[in-house]
This record gives structure tokens, C-alpha cells and sequence, in this order.
């Protein structure tokens, strides 16, 4: 079966090599799809989005997310079930809520943070080794979910919010949520938002970030503008975003995750 990881640990260090190594040493059959590691250290709601967002791509599998920055407390290790089959691993931190709403929820969640299937002795600091990966291992090898934990009510999993867009006259009001590594900044609208407010694809819109105003069109791809200018589009997982055709719009237009975008129709 497979099992996908994607975690904040980067590829400087061991981490991700070991999880690999404790997942193959139980079972050997296990195909391993890295997601990314690349997500910013100890940004939960980073990668609660690009886990709901890139898991309609894999095959049903065991998914293991780990982004854990109260590692070592109290916070609940969890492994559930979610409605379309797939088996989402990792801490209860909201990082697997947004992935889980858009799988069709929770059928079956246990507690795994005790599970027979751990590793001992546990560090308290690299749960990823000793927890996840071993019990993400023993499930993808055909173990039953209720057997690697303590029954768990899927009411008291914690959830990620994730701020609302609105509007205010004739502008959208929205938020930058991600940022990626060429500058391009994700925002909380999709293109059902955009009904009404009378943007169109091809047309100019108006954007004030922090009081600055900048003049972008709302296009399909980077090349329907020309090089250094401003476009919204709709990115590959189909909500808008805003970004400059070979440069970074993060650092022209100061986007970084919750920063306010005013959109207006021009």
C-alpha cells in the first residue's frame, strides 16, 4: 500500500531518511510518496493546505503528516479514517482537518499516542520516528485501524481555521493563506467568489495590500502578461492567487500568510 509523508523536517538531516527506514523495516511492500518536507518549520496551518490540497492526487493510501511543534506535550497522537477510505496519520493539531473535510470526513479516529505499535523507547522530541511512521507502517501492512489506538470521538479533533474572505461595497476583501518558493502568493477565494463582483477573466483589478494600490489582471496563465507584471489567475488547485510573470509578488507586494488583499474591479 502506499503511504505519503509530508512534513516540516527539510532534507538537511536525518529525519526524513529514518521515518523511510522504520516504515520499510515493518513493512517492506510499502510504496513511500514524499509529499514534501518542505513545509516552514512549525507551520501547522501551511501544511493542513497543501495536504487537503495535494491528497485528491494520491492513490487511497496511509498519509502521514507531521508538523508538530508542541512535540513532546500533551497534544494527542491520532490516526483516522476518513469517508473516502484513506488513512490520515499524525498529530491532533489541526493539521489533518482540512485534509479530512475535503476526503468526506471522519468515519473512525483512535488515539495512537500509546499505540502497541509504537516504537520504545519514545523520544520526546521525534514523534515522526516513533509514532507516526511505525503505526502509519503497521496499517498500510493490513493492521486494523481500531487495534492501533484508543477509540477517539471524532468531535474532539482539533481543526484549523482558516480566515474568511468578504465583501465590503464593491471590493473583495481576501487573505494570503501560502506562499511558495517563487513568490506566489495563494489566497482564501476560489472563482464561485468572484460571481458578481465583476471581475473577468482578461479585465483589470485593482489590489491594495498594506494602503499600496497595484494594478494586476485577472488572467488565465503567467504568459497572458508581460514579464514583471502583476496577474491574478487560478492556480492548479483551483483557488486564486496572486503573482508577478518571473518575479515574486511575495516580496513586491509584502504577501505573507493572513496579510489583508483588497481586490476591485477596474
Amino acid at each position: 500500500m502506499i503511504v505519503t509523508l509530508l512534513t516540516d523536517y527539510g532534507r538537511d538531516d536525518d529525519f526524513v531518511g529514518v521515518c523511510h527506514g522504520v516504515i520499510r523495516s515493518i513493512d517492506q511492500d510499502a510504496h513511500i510518496v514524499d509529499i514534501t518536507h518542505g513545509i516552514r518549520r512549525y507551520a501547522v496551518r501551511q501544511g493542513a493546505i497543501v495536504l487537503r490540497n495535494t491528497l485528491p492526487y494520491m492513490p487511497v493510501g496511509v498519509h502521514v503528516a507531521v508538523v508538530d511543534p508542541q512535540v513532546g506535550t500533551e497534544r494527542r497522537a491520532v490516526a483516522l479514517r476518513t469517508g473516502d477510505g484513506r488513512i490520515l496519520v499524525g498529530p491532533d493539531n489541526g493539521l489533518l482537518s482540512l485534509a479530512w473535510e475535503r476526503c468526506g470526513g471522519v468515519e473512525t479516529a483512535v488515539d495512537v499516542t500509546r499505540s502497541p505499535h509504537r516504537l520504545e523507547p519514545v523520544s520526546a522530541t521525534f514523534h515522526g520516528r516513533d509514532i507516526f511512521a511505525p503505526v502509519a507502517a503497521r496499517l498500510a501492512a493490513g493492521a486494523e485501524l481500531a487495534d492501533a489506538g484508543d477509540p477517539l470521538d471524532a468531535d474532539a479533533l482539533t481543526a484549523v481555521d482558516l480566515p474568511t474572505p468578504r465583501r465590503e461595497g464593491g471590493e473583495l476583501v481576501a487573505h494570503a493563506l501560502v506562499v511558495d518558493r517563487f513568490g506566489n502568493a495563494g489566497l482564501n477565494l476560489d472563482h464561485d467568489d468572484l460571481a458578481g463582483s465583476r471581475i473577468t477573466l482578461g479585465s483589470a483589478v485593482e489590489l491594495e495590500v498594506g494602503g499600496e494600490r497595484y494594478l494586476a489582471t485577472y488572467a488565465q496563465t503567467f504568459a497572458d502578461v508581460k514579464p514583471g507584471e502583476l496577474l491574478v489567475y487560478e492556480d492548479a488547485y483551483r483557488t486564486l492567487a496572486v503573482a508577478i510573470n518571473r518575479g515574486d509578488a511575495a516580496s513586491t507586494l509584502a504577501l505573507s500568510p493572513d496579510v489583508e488583499v483588497r481586490l476591485r474591479p477596474q
